[in-house]
């Protein structure tokens, strides 16, 4: 799948060679690749914020596959392994990666942002200490899932929820709600969701949400009070997942003092906040990039069956049908939608 500069559409199928692996990487079949709302706006605007697209890009990085081939070095992994893969690899031992904040590399490689390519195809090759072996228990799906719950994985760790945490997430798309399975799985006591869609905040609830509120015309302040209401106290975190400035507005004045807030969500650069009501109740304002070190506890939370993320995929697509899938995820319709890539398996 790959998105071609200037012409403004997608052309789903081109036919490239199989790669080769190098010492320490694996090539893998594909299997379950999920589209982001990312690979949605890369294929209709051609850019997100200083990463433009220049080139041919191919699209996926929420990916799972078997391992065909092994490189000379490598020694965890061997053909027939299947494998959940973390689609940011650092090139380079930095700064960053001495200290385990490896996704803070300027020069990761990172599927499918320009100019690396993605892995919605047939074959791709890949770092192989960034591929990780699923368990029997885990499906090739809930292996590609592991890339949108590690957001919400280093979300919910950069927020400090723990035992007992009472926490507002705004917004119910695919990164609210696993940020929500997260908090839960985490001991969050109690956890209140905002979404424009009733039907989202309907998944919401099916999957854990505590309390769920639609958003109409409310002013952030309003929007605060409604929360505080649900919940019977103020959140001691909140975490934005829209990146709309009136909820990055909400969640300050929502947010208890001395709590913190956690920026997820990705909208315009420069945004308008109540600066001095956050700093004068001592609410802390994070941000994240990605995650890191996230797949082995995303790996145990499934195999264990701690975090149940199978009801997220409302959607299936072989490979062929790449384009409507990619429609209908630009709908909004559903929650997320899988493409699936092995012509001989379409199960999950």
């Amino acid at each position: 799948m790959k998105w071609h500069e200037g012409d403004k559409f997608l052309h789903p199928q081109e036919n490239r060679p199989i790669p080769e692996p190098g010492p320490n990487e694996v090539l893998l079949k594909m299997h379950s690749v999920g589209i982001c709302g990312s690979d949605v706006h890369y294929w209709q605007h051609g850019r997100i914020g200083d990463f433009v697209v220049k080139k041919p890009m191919v699209l996926g990085h929420e990916a799972s596959g078997t391992v065909l081939k092994v490189g000379s070095s490598v020694t965890h992994l061997k053909p027939g392994d299947r494998v959940a893969i973390e689609p940011g690899a650092p090139r380079e031992v930095d700064e960053f990666c001495k200290i385990g904040r490896y996704n803070l590399s300027p020069t990761i490689f990172f599927c499918a942002t320009p100019p690396d390519d993605g892995n919605l195809c047939r074959y791709y090759k890949h770092n192989a200490s960034f591929c990780y072996k699923l368990p029997d228990n885990i499906t090739f799906e809930e292996g590609a899932l592991i890339e949108p719950l590690s957001v919400g994985i280093h979300a919910c760790r950069r927020a400090g929820v723990t035992l007992g945490s009472k926490v507002f997430i705004c917004g119910a798309g695919p990164i609210g709600l696993v940020t929500l399975l997260i908090a839960k799985a985490m001991g969050a006591a109690q956890v209140i969701i905002t979404d424009l869609s009733a039907s989202r905040l309907e998944k919401a609830k099916e999957i854990g949400a505590d309390f769920t509120l639609v958003v109409k015309k409310e002013t952030p302040q309003e929007l605060a009070s409604k929360v505080q209401g649900l919940l019977g106290c103020m959140p001691e975190i909140t975490v934005e997942c829209t990146g709309a400035q009136d909820c990055i507005q909400a969640g300050i004045y929502a947010t208890h003092s001395g709590g913190t807030l956690v920026l997820v969500g990705m909208g315009q650069e420069m945004v308008t906040i109540p600066i001095v009501n956050a700093a004068v109740r001592e609410v802390d304002i994070r941000g994240i990039f990605r995650y890191c070190n996230t797949w082995p506890m995303a790996i145990s939370l499934l195999a264990s069956k701690r975090v149940n993320v199978k009801p997220l995929v409302t959607h299936r697509f072989p490979l062929e049908q790449a384009l409507e899938a990619f429609e209908t995820t630009k709908k909004g319709v559903g929650v997320k939608v899988m493409l699936k890539c092995d012509p001989s398996d379409q199960n999950p």
